[in-house]
């Protein structure tokens, strides 16, 4: 058996730096400290914090007055952190910059009077989070279907953004339908979907023809993660999406000479490297490193918590 190992795979920049962000707020204030919602959409993430002692949570209502409370990388509302001061709960805010800028063009274009058509998975964290910035001129959509129901006057002022961790594919029919419907819908200087995500589905697009399998390490809720398996399917291989080796199951490898290997821009490495040597144990699978994109992005800490090292 051949293993193509896709590069890049794995964590991206903003994931890194909210880990990081959380492992140093368990250094200076202790583990008894709490997110709102999952730091990243991980299993293996959140659950090797939780042993450590932190506490996730849904609502802020959950986390006792005076604590820490960490905002997960996928951004939060301005109602959320008006209940976190409200509860004179000490908040470390580490969301990704990446979904900071959207949340900042949303404000931008609400304050100047435009409709805003929002790219998105209703109910993922990020969207929330960026509907709460300006719910009252954001309207939700994911599909060219629903751009044909829009009634928005042909004179309207509209713009659009994205939820960043779209299909590049998906999310460009989306907009070419927007484009076509209302030529005057003005976009950011700089288009929404990240880097990772781009790289990530990029890779994956290029390699997937070698391959007789699809393995994406990720969870069931990382929106970037089933965009990768999705991506194997729509090749008309067998794609799986699964959190580690426990979860793969013997008759997919049937018959399998080649399996492509990636990892959602949530998933640690070490899921991976446990995949790879249960393949290499029991099929003697030989690995190939297929590098399609380099990056070197890097996200400081946010600026309080350098502060507080500082000290």
């Amino acid at each position: 058996m051949k293993v193509i190992l896709a590069n890049p795979r794995g964590f991206c920049a903003g994931v890194n730096m909210a880990i990081e962000c959380l492992e140093e707020v368990i250094q200076i204030f202790g583990s008894s400290i709490y997110v709102y919602h999952e730091i990243v959409h991980n299993k293996y993430v959140v659950n090797r914090f939780t042993e450590m002692g932190v506490t996730f949570v849904d609502a802020v209502s959950e986390v006792p007055e005076n604590s820490i409370l960490v905002f997960s990388a996928h951004g939060v509302s301005p109602q959320i952190r008006q209940q976190a001061r409200e509860r004179n709960i000490r908040t470390i805010d580490a969301t990704c910059p990446l979904v900071t800028k959207v949340h900042t063009e949303a404000i931008k274009y609400a304050e100047a009077g435009y409709n805003i058509i929002l790219i998105g998975h209703e109910g993922h964290d990020e969207v929330i989070g960026t509907m709460g910035e300006a719910p009252e001129s954001i309207t939700l959509i994911e599909t060219p279907e629903e751009v044909a129901a829009l009634e928005f006057p042909q004179e309207a002022k509209l713009a659009y953004l994205t939820q960043t961790t779209l299909s590049v594919d998906e999310a460009g029919q989306v907009i070419q339908s927007l484009k076509a419907k209302y030529p005057q819908i003005e976009s950011p200087p700089k288009e929404d979907i990240c880097y990772a995500t781009t790289n990530r589905q990029a890779a994956v697009s290029e390699l997937v023809v070698q391959a007789d399998l699809v393995l994406v390490l990720g969870s069931q809720n990382s929106s970037n993660s089933k965009r990768l398996m999705e991506i194997g399917k729509s090749a008309n291989k067998p794609s799986y999406l699964v959190d580690g080796v426990h979860e793969l199951l013997p008759e997919w490898l049937d018959g399998c000479e080649t399996v492509l290997i990636t990892a959602g821009a949530s998933a640690p490495e070490v899921v991976v490297d446990e995949m790879i040597q249960y393949l290499q144990d029991q099929y003697q699978a030989e690995v190939e490193n297929a590098v399609v994109r380099k990056e070197s992005v890097r996200f400081p800490l946010p600026k309080e918590l350098r502060i507080l090292q500082s000290k």
